[in-house]
């Protein structure tokens, strides 16, 4: 295997693919694990699924020369689409635009039944984007599959893995989406503290070693390791890195989602994804990761996409088969058409901008924090995403860096009477105990309006604390 000097790895087969090393060694020789490893972590619904007797044969129509009875798709005759056209801001020049037209074949196909996993052309780009972004290539034992948005997947991805009862390692907080999941199978949810740098790993460890004897440890761990939603904190290595190890020590799947990947704008590089560091393990398969183009294309669309060992992600294409077929052939051919015009050049100059983008919203909405809130309120900077977590100091007398009180009311009802919607912790908090903290999302208020809003719960918080 030979690496050119422009990142790109030559294969002995002779396939190329650009990786963008991100000071990685490439052209290791890469262990996955086995596909029978897996057996014990599917879920006994997942167990029980079976390939669509019609769309499991979709691949023979393939053959040259073959005349298929098969699958009840409609002509396409008889839709009345001929062509669509959209106009895309430039990535490299917002203030110009660029036309893009859906029609012949590449229509045909975005308005006709498609196959379970992804339009084939757009896994293929897909694959190479993780390549790029994650120094992922495929003949890793991982694959890739597409969903209605990252939420689809998600979704599906803990009916493959969990079976009700069953106890699950959450972050917390916690995105509050994935709460719902759980509790509809009655888990277990083993809560394991975050703070500044990512999950506490020493109480992670704690909580696996003093596991009771006889009960079925977790086998996944769900984690928001970018900017995480609701408290905006970005892992650092280190806590990733341990984490990794002890999923290895104690035999769980990690399940990163990670829609803020290309939202980080810290002032230090990126943190290198769960799904990239698992090359420096003995072996890779212990991480199914979740993207989304909601964040950086349109939230809309419900474009997201999955990766992980290829098992798994066979078990989650099983599920939509029966749920609902496949994601959006549509919406896939837009997508396509808009990255193949864009290219991975100039995708990544468009997630660029998007950083910048809401770091400066970031920053805009801390100088308010640090005007009306300051002494008042705690909080850490986020370095990615659109959200702030902030504790409210509710007495005069409350011991700085102590977590104590509740938002709850005074969220809830007290500051949407005084004219600010945010949401109170408890939320985020999957066993529902009480917190002061609250989260603030910065993506769609101008300057005007978080100063003013501010304003408004500032009043509200000293009425609280009895010096208003």
């Amino acid at each position: 295997m030979a690496t050119h000097s422009d990142g790109i790895i030559v294969s002995a087969s002779g396939v190329s693919t650009p990786v963008e090393t991100n000071g990685y060694t490439v052209g290791k020789v890469v262990k996955s694990l086995p596909a029978d490893f897996y057996t014990e972590f599917l879920s006994d619904a997942a167990k029980e699924r079976r390939p669509s007797p019609i769309r499991g044969l979709f691949p023979l129509e393939n053959k040259p020369g073959v005349i298929s009875f098969l699958a009840g798709k409609p002509n396409d005759a008889m839709f009345p689409f001929k062509s669509l056209s959209f106009n895309i801001a430039s990535p490299t020049d917002p203030s110009q635009e660029q036309s893009i037209s859906l029609s012949g074949k590449d229509l045909s196909a975005g308005l006709q039944y498609g196959p379970t996993g992804g339009l084939p052309r757009l896994l293929k780009w897909f694959i190479g984007l993780q390549a790029l972004s994650h120094g992922r290539k495929s003949g890793e034992g991982w694959s890739l599959t597409m969903g209605c948005g990252s939420q689809d997947l998600i979704y599906k991805a803990v009916n493959t893995l969990v079976n009700p009862g069953d106890a699950v390692l959450v972050e917390s907080p916690v995105y509050a989406g994935v709460i719902p999941m759980f509790k509809a199978l009655h888990c277990e949810q083993i809560e394991v503290e975050t703070d500044a740098n990512g999950i506490c790993s020493h109480l992670l460890r704690d909580i696996l070693e003093n596991w009771p004897v006889g009960k079925p440890k977790p086998r996944t761990l769900y984690t928001v390791p970018y900017g995480c939603n609701p408290t905006g904190m970005t892992a650092t290595l280190k806590r990733r890195k341990e984490v990794l190890q002890l999923a290895r020590e104690h035999n769980f799947l990690i399940l990163e989602d990670d829609p803020y990947f290309y939202l980080y704008f810290g002032k230090a590089a990126r943190p290198l994804s769960y799904f990239q560091l698992e090359l420096d393990e003995p072996e890779v398969g212990r991480v199914i990761r979740f993207d989304s183009f909601s964040k950086i294309l349109s939230a809309g669309m419900r474009m997201g996409f999955a990766s992980g060992p290829k098992p798994i992600i066979d078990s989650m294409d099983l599920h939509t088969a029966t749920a609902n077929l496949q994601a959006s052939s549509l919406i896939q051919a837009i997508t396509l058409a808009l990255v193949e015009e864009w290219g991975y050049s100039n995708f990544f100059a468009h997630t660029r901008a998007v950083a910048d983008f809401y770091r400066e919203k970031r920053d805009v909405f801390e100088s308010a924090l640090n005007a009306h809130l300051g002494g008042l309120v705690e909080w850490c900077t986020p370095e990615a995403g659109m959200f702030f977590w902030f504790k409210l100091l509710l007495s005069p007398s409350q011991t700085p860096c102590v977590v104590e009180g509740d938002s709850e009311d005074l969220i809830r009802t007290k500051a949407y009477e005084g004219g600010v919607l945010a949401l109170p912790g408890m939320v985020f908090l999957p066993n529902g105990r009480k917190t002061a903290f609250v989260r603030a999302s910065f993506s769609l208020c101008t300057e005007e309006q978080v100063n003013e809003a501010l304003k408004r719960l500032r009043a509200v918080l000293l009425k609280e604390r009895g010096e208003a």
